[in-house]
């Protein structure tokens, strides 16, 4: 299920893919490559909605943890799928890779608790891993640091500082645009 799952989100993200963002040419023109470090989202312009509308709706902490690691792995797949060398193959194929392996028991214990959250928010799993990928996709021809930006997602991630995929914000903070809330702290 999970691989069906994640094979068509990869698929939704590739067809959307109109142009990738040449890695090579942006090496180039930015300035030297920084230490790993969790500074690179972008946070959502979103306005949160008032405090007592949000209460029945809202998610804790630790699904907001669940929804985000899965948010992060959606859009470092369509960075994969994206991002490109000078010469056109994918610059972030090889990291990918790495950053499944170092966090695969993590990411099968992700997807048993995103299934577990969309039983008890009641919404379709597929519907909202589709939209991290299309909106991801989106970003990747607005945003000229998409690459760069996910590069520095995946130095972070896979640096020794980070041990748990919770610790690595994900490139955008697509929860907001998602009518998704942190509950109000009592």
């Amino acid at each position: 299920m999970i691989k069906k799952l994640l094979q068509a989100a990869v698929v939704v993200a590739g067809g959307l893919a109109l142009g990738g963002c040449p890695v090579g040419q942006q090496a180039k023109t930015t300035a030297p490559t920084k230490p790993p470090a969790a500074d690179y989202q972008v946070a959502s312009t979103v306005a949160p909605p008032a405090a007592g509308s949000i209460r029945n709706i809202c998610y804790n902490d630790a699904d907001l943890t669940t929804y985000r690691v899965r948010m992060l792995q959606m859009e470092l797949n369509v960075a994969t799928l994206q991002c490109q060398t000078a010469n056109g193959s994918r610059a972030y194929e090889g990291v990918y890779g790495q950053l499944l392996s170092k966090y695969q028991s993590e990411l099968s214990a992700n997807a048993r608790a995103m299934q577990q959250l969309a039983g008890r928010k009641r919404f379709n799993l597929d519907v909202v891993v589709t939209e991290f990928a299309n909106r991801t996709a989106q970003r990747a021809q607005t945003d000229k640091e998409f690459c760069s930006r996910a590069k520095r997602a995946f130095d972070w991630a896979l640096s020794s500082q980070v041990t748990s995929l919770a610790q690595a914000p994900a490139p955008y903070d697509l929860g907001p645009e998602m009518n998704v809330h942190p509950c109000p702290k009592q």
